[in-house]
């Protein structure tokens, strides 16, 4: 929207209006028991801090003796106590709160139905009377009582919410936070009576299942927001933080298969799919393609995809129209099929593949193997991998099966708390299950601290020991690292660790803290840790084009896996942003530099939702791994094998770290290839970027290889052949940045590879701009 342009009376009128009304702020967390109330609460102490009037009333307990604290001195409005059946239930007394009329009201269960004769029908009703007085409303809702989610909810797991608030509720509110738990810590808090859950719901599954549609429902709100804040500042293109799927189709027998083809893609990376088709709107249909119109658009129905066809231009017009089109609707990939042109046709008549490939910037191009040829495929299955077979009680361990089991059972718990930002609350949240192990009897330490000056974070030390940290001499000036033989030397039950992917000065045991922390772990010492979602390795890439910033330390995919709990502290960009103002998270002489830069609003708000979704496809990873043979991200095929090329440029990197989220999203084997020129001078530098690639390849899982070619020309080739060679059904190579003589002199690799490599999907990877 233009900023100069004059408002209109309604507008005006609208923004009045606004000023008077109250402010709505919503917890939502997968079930009861999850910690909703509790934060509610504890922000409306932070709010009385501040001189603002804050009430209770109709606050649900459950007896939970940490809720019941943080109630505290919170002046109570009384409320309406009626029995429906044996079950107490508790109605907003609205005479006594307007003629109290505080700044704030905390009350649960959003979704709750009031009693017969009062003058709502609804809580939902009452709190939208109280905002139009112009008092704000701090409320909880679960999951499964939003209409949307209730069906699904009810499909997964059994459990069906009786009392429901309409879909667009969480639309209505200025800040939607979710309070994530982990299934582990639900069933310890059931074990110790503070659930209060029904026992059906309060199954491992269903837990998980709640818990990953919460992470989803929230990220596609977040998602929104940003949308809407890149629009107000006139950006275009993919941001960054979610994936948007466009497949090209014509009205023809494969445009099922590129559609079905899309559609596994959009789900497996929890994308939105859109479709369109090249019509000429002066000619009408034949039959035949009529008839294939009919067919797509019903696809296009059923898979949930936005169908539009766009005006037929000609050849060399193509992919600007089609550029454009994914430019305004921020796509992050086009999917399409391969070229069916001679070498000469394309030079002729000019291809609509590597015009794409020229004119697009932040978009992958993924073109669908041709396998109708080679297989005589026609339809592309949506196959479900076959659960695994029953285990055989009687099958005898080899050795590597009795050592692996060993050290699993010796093998400390390892719990990783997990933000979107740095303030988010990671460390306060951590020391406060030690303190609450502590009490347990457990035997806890801190075995490395950084409050940042925090004094929140400090006063939650509480009775916690923590352990002198170790001082290195390095370059006559002494630093300090945390002390990881001393913590095993201890031998407690458990030990918090701070800042998980943080590098270690020269002279430590370990160069990255980690790797201290599978130290602590294999000498059978339980871990909780805290880290940031930018420091994830696969997300570096996305990360810089999020925030333009580079993350240097970072921490291997595979050790977020091997977390036995991964718990997300979910804030909104703009309570973080208050914090920051407030000087909770850095010195008041940085505030302005960071909130100008890393804490930008658009920053935060992807940051935000990368975190949600990453979470979310954990939380779907472990359930796939511990009893479905489905996903709620769909099916994806079998047998997938990944091969990633490479050359010694920027962009490897990024390359390696996409083959190695597309193969872990697919369950699927994964190569890198480097193809070196013999003969042909080299930089010295060459060895020392080679080990580099290798490295990184191998941290994430995957094989590096090294092919020695006679001269450039030979290069695809030997590509395609080991690629066929390894299986490949999924071929990843990023842009070519050669200049048009070099193309001359040493050959396009990425046309002659795309030429030669159409029995297989190709995913060019696109080169971006980090977000402005």
């Amino acid at each position: 929207m233009d900023p100069f342009r004059k408002k209109s009376p309604e507008e005006i009128l609208l923004s009045i209006s606004k000023l008077h009304q109250g402010r709505l702020k919503v917890y939502i967390g997968a079930v009861s028991g999850s910690g909703k109330t509790y934060h509610m609460l504890r922000e409306g102490h932070i709010l009385k801090n501040q001189s603002i009037d804050v009430v209770i009333s109709a606050v649900s307990t459950m007896r939970r003796p940490d809720t019941i604290e943080q109630i505290g001195d919170l002046d109570r409005v009384p409320s309406i106590h009626w029995y429906k059946g044996n079950e107490e239930k508790k109605d907003l007394n609205l005479e006594l709160l307007v003629q109290r009329n505080p700044e704030v009201l905390l009350v649960d269960g959003l979704a709750h139905r009031n009693r017969e004769g009062a003058q709502h029908a609804t809580r939902l009703e009452d709190i939208r009377f109280l905002l139009s007085r112009g008092i704000s409303v701090i409320t909880t809702v679960n999951v499964y009582e939003l209409e949307d989610v209730r069906e699904l909810a009810s499909k997964l797991t059994g459990i069906r919410a009786v009392d429901t608030v309409p879909a667009d509720t969480l639309e209505l509110a200025d800040e939607v936070v979710l309070i994530d738990v982990t299934p582990e810590t639900m069933l310890v808090r059931a074990a110790d009576g503070l659930s209060g859950g029904d026992s059906d719901l309060f199954k491992h599954g269903n837990l998980a299942v709640l818990r990953e549609l919460t992470l989803r429902l929230v990220a596609e709100g977040v998602n929104e927001s940003l949308e809407r804040y890149r629009k107000e500042l006139g950006l275009i293109g993919p941001s960054g933080a979610d994936e948007r799927i466009l497949v090209s189709t014509q009205y023809h027998w494969n445009g099922s298969i590129y559609m079905r083809r899309g559609q596994q893609i959009a789900k497996r990376l929890n994308g939105d799919l859109l479709v369109v088709t090249f019509v000429n709107l002066d000619k009408d249909l034949s039959k035949e393609q009529a008839a294939f119109k009919r067919s797509i658009v019903k696809l296009a129905k059923r898979i949930g995809a936005k169908f539009d066809e766009l005006p037929l231009c000609s050849r060399r017009k193509l992919a600007d129209v089609l550029v454009q089109y994914a430019l305004e609707h921020h796509v992050t990939r086009i999917v399409l099929g391969h070229s069916k042109q001679t070498r000469w046709q394309e030079l002729l008549q000019g291809s609509i593949i590597q015009d794409l490939l020229l004119k697009t910037r932040g978009v992958d191009i993924f073109i669908v193997a041709d396998r109708a040829e080679s297989d005589g495929e026609r339809i592309l299955p949506a196959q479900i991998n076959p659960p695994p077979g029953p285990f055989e009680p009687f099958h005898r361990l080899n050795s590597q099966e009795i050592d692996q089991k060993i050290k699993q059972i010796k093998r400390g718990r390892f719990k990783v708390y997990i933000g979107a930002a740095p303030g988010v609350g990671k460390t306060y949240t951590m020391l406060r299950e030690g303190n609450d192990l502590l009490k347990k009897g457990l035997h806890v330490l801190v075995g490395l601290l950084e409050t940042h000056g925090r004094k929140d974070t400090q006063d939650q030390v509480g009775a916690l020991e923590v352990l002198p940290r170790r001082i290195i001499d390095y370059r006559g000036v002494h630093l300090e690292e945390m002390n990881t033989d001393d913590i095993i030397s201890r031998n407690p039950d458990v030990v918090l660790v701070d800042e998980l992917a943080h590098t270690n000065v020269p002279g430590s045991l370990h160069k990255k803290r980690y790797e201290d922390v599978m130290s602590i772990l294999a000498a059978g010492i339980s871990v909780i840790t805290t880290v940031n979602v930018q420091h994830l390795e696969s997300l570096n890439d996305s990360v810089e084009q999020i925030t333009g910033v580079r993350v240097r330390e970072t921490v291997p995919d595979h050790i977020l896996r091997l977390a036995d709990e991964v718990q997300l502290i979910d804030v909104t960009p703009e309570s973080l942003q208050q914090r920051m103002k407030d000087g909770k998270i850095y010195d008041m002489a940085k505030v302005n530099q960071a909130l100008s830069h890393f804490f930008k609003t658009g920053n935060l708000i992807a940051l935000r939702e990368l975190a949600l979704r990453e979470i979310a496809d954990d939380v779907d990873e472990r359930l796939e791994s511990w009893e479905r043979s489905s996903s709620l991200r769909g099916p994806w095929r079998r047998q997938e094998v990944i091969y990633v090329c490479v050359d010694i440029e920027s962009q490897a990197e990024r390359l390696i770290r996409r083959g190695f989220r597309i193969a872990h999203r697919l369950k699927a084997t994964w190569y890198v290839t480097f193809v070196q020129v013999e003969h042909m001078p080299h930089s010295p530098e060459l060895p020392e970027r080679l080990e580099a690639l290798h490295t990184l390849t191998e941290r994430l899982g995957g094989t590096f290889g090294i092919l020695k070619a006679n001269r450039h020309k030979e290069i695809p080739h030997l590509l395609i052949a080991k690629a066929d060679e390894t299986g490949a059904t999924q071929m990843i190579i990023g842009q070519s940045k050669r200049t048009a003589w070099r193309q001359i002199r040493q050959g396009n690799i990425a046309k002659t590879l795309l030429r030669g490599a159409r029995h297989m999907d190709v995913l060019v990877v696109a080169d971006y701009e980090p977000m402005k």
